[in-house]
């Protein structure tokens, strides 16, 4: 789906009040759901979560938290739901060789560059399967509000433009539940972006919680190629606008943008359209590392990316905060 503009504004329109008792519906269910204890299983678990649906960094910071664990000694594996990808009973390790976004979904195929991931709806048993297979550590990337397993720390991840939209909970507004009920379930937040008013915020609302704040970083090699190249930008991301940014940022000229809804599988007359659209026009279609792998493969060396990693303000402070997980 694609998220409503109206989700993004400071304060809520009619239409947003119009909805707010369903939002209020569907946040108290999440809250209530949220309090269900979780099953333990001997090995820590590190929730990378959000308040709100959409694209607020959670991936990104999932792989930066993992190269921590990493370098501490840990053994990481990533847990994912697999969102976009087929419907499944049972989890499976994600296999770069033989797997595609159509059967485990996009996320999945970029956490499991950088470590072990596991998909599947049962959280339970992608973990069981995930310490079977030897992790001493287990990323959730989501699952703030899935109560299934016991977290040891988590960590949620804020835009930091807009941390919590209209502040309404759906379908009145981008939160999942209201802040104040998932504040308990929170141990730190990372901010993506922003001001250091923003960040100021944030660690007034609760200030006994940690505020890390970070920053998305293009490839340097890649985004090398592009500056000062006309582009058509194309993206089925929750957030496409920040990554017309970040092209624009490198020096790129974004010539023209193509919008699909997140997750979106692309057909193969899609990019042999967006493909002659930019040939036409003498443009270099780019889009980002998620739709790439969502593309039809024969497509795939048609178009560049523009990979972006996370980059924490403070790595010391963070990572002496994942030393509880093995404490």
């Amino acid at each position: 789906m694609r998220a409503p503009r109206f989700w993004r504004n400071p304060r809520p329109g009619p239409l947003a009040w119009a909805l707010s008792p369903l939002g209020a519906l569907y946040g108290a269910a999440t809250a209530r759901r949220m309090a269900r204890k979780g099953v333990e299983l001997g090995v820590p678990v590190l929730c990378v979560g959000n308040f709100v649906v959409g694209g607020a960094g959670k991936t990104p910071t999932a792989i930066a938290l993992a190269r921590l664990l990493r370098a501490a000694g840990e053994r990481p594996a990533f847990l994912s739901r697999g969102y976009g990808g087929e419907a499944r009973a049972e989890s499976v390790r994600v296999s770069l060789g033989a797997d595609n976004a159509r059967r485990v979904g996009d996320e999945p195929l970029l956490l499991a560059r950088v470590a072990p991931c596991f998909v599947g709806p049962d959280r339970v048993a992608s973990a069981k399967l995930a310490i079977e297979d030897g992790a001493s550590a287990l990323v959730m990337d989501d699952g703030l509000q899935n109560p299934a397993l016991k977290k040891a720390l988590t960590l949620a991840v804020v835009d930091g433009e807009a941390p919590f939209g209209n502040g309404l909970c759906l379908p009145a507004g981008p939160l999942r539940a209201p802040v104040y009920a998932q504040w308990p379930f929170v141990d730190a937040l990372v901010m993506i972006g922003g001001e250091a008013e923003t960040a100021a915020e944030l660690a007034a609302r609760a200030p006994q919680k940690p505020v890390f704040r970070a920053r998305l970083k293009a490839d340097a090699i890649a985004a090398s190629h592009l500056i000062g190249r006309p582009v058509l930008a194309f993206a089925g991301i929750a957030n496409p606008q920040k990554f017309f940014a970040t092209l624009a940022g490198i020096g790129a000229q974004v010539a023209e943008t193509a919008v699909f809804p997140d997750h979106w599988v692309f057909r193969p007359r899609e990019i042999e359209r967006l493909c002659a659209r930019a040939a036409r026009r003498g443009l270099t279609p780019v889009c980002t590392e998620k739709d790439l792998v969502r593309l039809p493969a024969e497509f795939v060396d048609e178009v560049r990316t523009l990979p972006v990693t996370l980059g924490f303000d403070d790595v010391a402070a963070v990572a002496n905060w994942l030393g509880a997980l093995q404490a």
